[in-house]
């Protein structure tokens, strides 16, 4: 096992255990906020997780889903915020 290999298999555990954290404070957010903000959090581990994962099955077909999830992230982000300016507002 070559030291890539190795690295490259902590770096899957350790995203997976950072999303398992994320979730869990995605659930407990005591306000609407910290919930947004896990939300931006847990899309930019999930695309850290795709693209390790691209590299350990030595593939690039996984990077294209990276991308298509980081533009449904940024629009998803936009939106949360337009919606938190547009209640301040109100």
């Amino acid at each position: 096992m070559t030291f890539m290999e190795w690295s490259v298999d902590i770096s899957v555990i350790i995203i997976g255990l950072s999303i398992l954290v994320i979730f869990l404070r995605l659930v407990i957010g005591p306000s609407i906020e910290d919930r947004i903000v896990s939300l931006d959090l847990l899309s930019a581990n999930a695309i850290a997780f795709i693209a390790v994962y691209s590299i350990q099955k030595k593939t690039t077909t996984f990077l294209d889903v990276g991308i298509i999830v980081a533009l449904l992230a940024f629009l998803g982000t936009v939106a949360f915020a337009y919606y938190l300016g547009r209640r301040g507002r109100e």
